[in-house]
């Protein structure tokens, strides 16, 4: 197994970007870089040579270093085949099901649109690792810009799909304005309560709250539970199909 290496930079407001290293090739991966600066300084700091770029999704706070990065490094970027025309500098395509390799850790490409209708996830199954961009936040999700309900819930659901363990490294800073929003649901919740104390410990200390675990979202993420009895009950919607339970927890979210 390939134990990637895995360093997170902050940028903008709420950004995450992250380099990723493989250790054993020296290969090394910027996912959706923001900007570019604070990214080569902290490689360049590190002596790690960016090899690579990796974009989710097309959205300009997740490609907007792509071309500066590449003329200062000659990387090659990867991104979704979905939506050819909107990634700045795409080399190569990828889609639904393919694989791609950096070194010797082999991602999944999840194909997970809803946040927009080209937005692709990088699945690492041996390291249990998900790059999501914006389909799944810690305790929360993307809003739907590009695509319905129907797709949304289905994207979620597939990545809730994935082994608990699973390291889910999202693209922004959100986790404290989510667990507001979610204890207005769930407020008995005990995982969700407990991941809100941990989160609050987390910020006061300067620390990130990301990356979290596939378990504790599919235990207290509210839009991964749209499925769930007492989620509908909360809404009034017992009984309804779980994509419109979805579609009404976001509705309340965005105007939260």
């Amino acid at each position: 197994m390939a134990a990637l290496e895995i360093e997170q930079i902050q940028v903008l407001k709420d950004n995450f970007v992250y380099l990723v290293r493989e250790p054993a090739s020296g290969v090394v991966a910027v996912v959706d870089p923001s900007v570019a600066a604070p990214v080569l300084e902290r490689a360049q700091g590190l002596g790690w040579r960016i090899t690579h770029i990796l974009n989710t999704h097309h959205h300009p706070d997740h490609t907007g270093g792509n071309m500066e990065i590449k003329a200062a490094t000659g990387c090659v970027i990867v991104g979704p085949g979905h939506d050819p025309d909107r990634i700045p500098g795409m080399d190569i395509q990828v889609k639904n099901g393919d694989t791609y390799d950096l070194g010797s850790a082999r991602a999944e490409v999840l194909f997970v649109p809803g946040h927009t209708r080209g937005h692709i996830a990088f699945w690492f199954p041996a390291e249990t690792t998900l790059f999501s961009g914006d389909t799944l936040f810690s305790i929360g999700c993307g809003r739907l810009f590009e695509g319905t309900p129907q797709q949304m819930w289905a994207s979620l659901s597939r990545l809730r799909a994935l082994p608990p363990e699973t390291r889910v490294y999202c693209g922004h800073e959100y986790t404290e304005a989510n667990i507001r929003f979610a204890v207005t649901l769930d407020p008995d919740n005990k995982v969700l309560r407990k991941r809100e104390t941990e989160v609050r410990a987390l910020r006061a200390a300067g620390k990130f709250s990301v990356p979290s675990l596939m378990s504790d979202e599919r235990a207290a993420n509210p839009f991964l539970r749209a499925d769930a009895p007492e989620i509908a009950a909360a809404l009034g919607m017992a009984g309804r199909d779980p994509a419109e339970v979805f579609a009404e927890i976001r509705r309340r979210k965005d105007v939260f």
